[in-house]
């Protein structure tokens, strides 16, 4: 009944509303434009050094928390403004920028021996960069796609981006509404390279550099407090002993952490099967190899709008239908990634030349002449996109699901914020594990893939 209203709603999209959400639609273009901007800045200076283990562990375990996490931290120290929500954006996507750039960079660390170039910088300057540069700006684009999704979804607690008026929305039932709100989202991201180019990028830094507040509600009591107080575990404040700190930590671990990730390591294996069953299912649809114009249309369609549309926004939308449970995180995540994978798959399958005595039969070309030939690949895809699930599946435990970010999401309401820094500092080592062992599994393999602007 509620998955019919909401289609429903489709056909009552009032756009003499548009001029409601100005404010929200700026705020979520300049923090995302700023963001971004100064996200490569970092990025860029972590690359050069990323040879050294303690810029790699430290970057491993900033991009492992969630942008969600990060804001939720920073609400407590800057309170609901324009810092929060660069901050929470600007720490995970400088380290994973930092990540990339510093690996695109070693992929283009060869050059012929008869190119003499004196000097280091010079030959970083002059050979290196200017061959890496087209792929550090393509990776940059993409970055900046998702940061537009990542600052829309801040508007969830409370941040004064598209994503509040879509919350609000969602809780009032007013799919007409939510409609309008999504229709635009997908605007913007759908018309991102006609507007955000070469020429019209420093505009638009300037002018979100003087639209954006950024002091405003900034408090240095209240950074103080947190660094020097409230991060630090209860009987250590109290100066309760060792054995009151024992307990303190055995009750957290009991009854939120072990259960926090069991329940999150549960959830992203089964999104992780999923993904892997719908981008099987979803590719044939965008391939030439399988299918005519008009269905490759309204596959590209339907692929583009799901890969666009963030998780959490997804997750929150069947949350209205099925309630709390795992069945909306799985069928989000699946969906998203899927759809990413499947997008990328059905692109390669174009570029495969088949033989003259290939089969006819589209069931066995699948199985037996494209699949085959693209195997290695979908599970490079499919290993880079673990990592990624692993993270959303602990973030939508915001939404009522008992991931390890239900309990940071409750100890936050409670503030409690020494709970929230040890739930934090394992959901950053469980991704660490992930991408360890998704690197391991990788090598054992032997399955790579070039590093493009869609793996991460």
């Amino acid at each position: 009944m509620e998955l019919k209203k909401f289609f429903g709603g489709a056909l009552h999209v009032d756009i003499s509303n548009i001029p409601t959400y100005y404010e929200a639609l700026l705020n979520t273009l300049a923090i995302a434009i700023l963001a971004i901007f100064i996200s490569a800045i970092l990025g860029f200076f972590f690359a050069l050094y990323f040879k050294y283990t303690i810029v790699r562990v430290s970057l491993a375990f900033t991009r492992a928390i969630h942008e969600l996490f990060w804001a939720l931290l920073f609400l407590q120290i800057f309170g609901l403004n324009t810092l929060t929500a660069l901050l929470a954006i600007i720490l995970p996507y400088s380290a994973t920028l930092g990540k990339v750039y510093a690996e695109i960079l070693e992929e283009h660390d060869s050059f012929p021996k008869e190119l003499h170039v004196k000097g280091k910088i010079s030959a970083f300057l002059y050979t290196k960069l200017p061959d890496a540069m087209p792929y550090l700006i393509s990776y940059t684009l993409y970055r900046f796609e998702c940061a537009l999704k990542s600052t829309a979804i801040l508007g969830f607690i409370g941040l004064m981006t598209l994503g509040y008026f879509l919350q609000g929305a969602f809780m009032q039932g007013n799919y007409g509404e939510v409609w309008l709100l999504l229709i635009l989202f997908y605007i913007i991201i759908a018309t991102l390279r006609f507007w955000f180019t070469k020429y019209s990028t420093p505009f638009l830094i300037v002018a979100s550099f003087f639209y954006l507040d950024f002091v405003s509600g900034f408090s240095m009591e209240n950074l103080t407090r947190f660094l020097t107080h409230d991060i630090i575990p209860s009987p250590l404040r109290k100066e309760q002993g060792f054995e009151v700190l024992f307990n303190w930590f055995s009750n957290i671990a009991t009854h939120e952490l072990i259960p926090g990730v069991l329940n999150t390591i549960v959830l992203t294996q089964i999104a992780l099967i999923v993904t892997a069953l719908i981008a099987l299912l979803c590719f044939p649809f965008i391939s030439k190899k399988f299918s005519n114009l008009p269905t490759r249309f309204g596959g590209g369609i339907l692929l583009v709008i799901l890969r666009s549309t963030p998780e959490y926004i997804l997750a929150y939308l069947f949350l209205q239908i099925w309630g709390p449970s795992m069945l909306p995180a799985v069928l989000a995540l699946a969906l998203h990634n899927g759809a990413i994978i499947g997008f990328i798959m059905g692109q390669q399958t174009n570029e495969l030349k088949l033989r003259i005595d290939t089969t006819k039969k589209k069931i066995e070309l699948f199985g037996f002449e494209v699949l085959p030939r693209i195997y290695s690949s979908f599970l490079a895809f499919l290993f880079y996109r673990w990592e990624v699930i692993m993270r959303e599946s602990a973030i939508l435990g915001i939404l009522g699901i008992h991931t390890l970010g239900f309990f940071i999401d409750s100890a936050i309401a409670d503030i409690r914020l020494d709970k929230v820094v040890i739930l934090l500092f394992f959901t950053a080592m469980l991704n660490i594990l992930v991408d360890y062992i998704s690197r391991r599994v990788r090598s054992y393999l032997r399955i790579s893939t070039t590093i493009n602007c869609e793996l991460k």
